[in-house]
């Protein structure tokens, strides 16, 4: 038995309870803060709802490479993993919006050391809606394997929870203008981000040393700005062509993991008292430079990866 998963349904098959029990006590946990009023348990919830929404990602793409490996199983439902796949869908953009405005927290703490009023109660009821869609998501998975569960009515009633994935992507891909569009928005996303990560990077490096830290700061919700565009252009692509995305093993889901990644290394240039802390003409630590070249790295490595994907293509691992 390998230690480490060696294909995208063994990944789905970890990584599948993290959104869910993350969730849970994400929520739990910003719940428990309207009784104790600790600014530390509210942090700790909101890094864990942006954690929970950069896992879900590579969660759901390994779940489409599930459907594709078992949906010609004798016995598999395809009505059954078709609305398995609408459920994730929906929970995938909640929990994603939900990390986001918990970042969005996270940020106002670094920059005005509370975030605004509306925002905290905001994110505890995405994060309930979000818990209650992940909950029928897994539901809806067990039956898939196991569809003695539910019986009669309960089983015809869960297949007839197919939704409109299947038109959205016919339009996509007939449309004669919505996949150029969509390729247009996601470059300037990510010329976006990207640009952010290097001024960035650029002051940690010491080449803008007269300006401080707090000024580049103030850029990242532009640059997170330009992330969310590209994983809601990315996610409309693989909704509508998922069939050749989960074959590209050598380019789209190297791709994934590092946007993943590199989302947490955001989050280090976010909240951390390091860099926060450098004023005009300060040095940063060599931990900071770290950071900041493996993020650089990371996101030319997402920016290699896509551009290779036409001429990957079909490639297995």
């Amino acid at each position: 038995m390998d230690l480490i998963p060696s294909s995208a349904p063994h990944w789905h098959l970890l990584l599948n309870h993290f959104p869910s029990i993350g969730t849970l006590l994400a929520t739990g946990l910003l719940l428990c803060t309207f009784f104790r009023k600790s600014e530390d348990l509210t942090r700790a919830a909101l890094v864990l709802f942006v954690l929970m929404a950069l896992i879900t990602i590579p969660t759901y793409v390994s779940g489409a490479a599930a459907r594709g490996a078992i949906i010609r199983n004798p016995g598999i439902s395809t009505d059954l993993i078709a609305a398995h796949q609408e459920a994730a869908t929906l929970a995938f953009i909640s929990l994603v919006v939900t990390g986001w405005l918990s970042w969005f927290a996270l940020w106002q703490y670094r920059r005005f050391s509370r975030p605004s009023g509306w925002i905290v109660p905001a994110i505890l009821a995405l994060g309930v809606v979000t818990l209650g869609l992940m909950v029928n998501t897994g539901s809806l998975g067990g039956d898939i394997n196991h569809p003695e569960i539910r019986i009669g009515g309960e089983l015809a009633a869960a297949a007839g929870q197919v939704g409109p994935s299947a038109a959205l992507a016919a339009w996509i891909m007939n449309s004669a203008w919505a996949w150029p569009a969509l390729e247009a928005g996601h470059f300037m996303g990510m010329a976006v981000l990207f640009g952010v990560v290097l001024l960035v990077a650029m002051r940690v490096f010491g080449l803008v040393r007269s300006v401080p830290f707090a000024a580049f700061h103030r850029l990242l919700p532009l640059g997170v700005f330009g992330f969310m565009i590209n994983v809601m252009t990315g996610m409309l692509f693989f909704i509508a062509d998922y069939d050749r995305y989960i074959t590209m093993t050598n380019s789209f889901f190297p791709k994934i993991t590092l946007i993943a990644i590199g989302g947490v290394a955001v989050l280090y240039f976010t909240i951390f008292d390091k860099p926060w802390e450098l004023k005009a003409g300060d040095d940063a630590p060599l931990a900071t430079k770290v950071v900041a070249a493996a993020t650089v790295l990371m996101w030319s490595g997402v920016i290699i990866y896509g551009r290779l994907l036409p001429y990957l293509a079909g490639a297995g691992g």
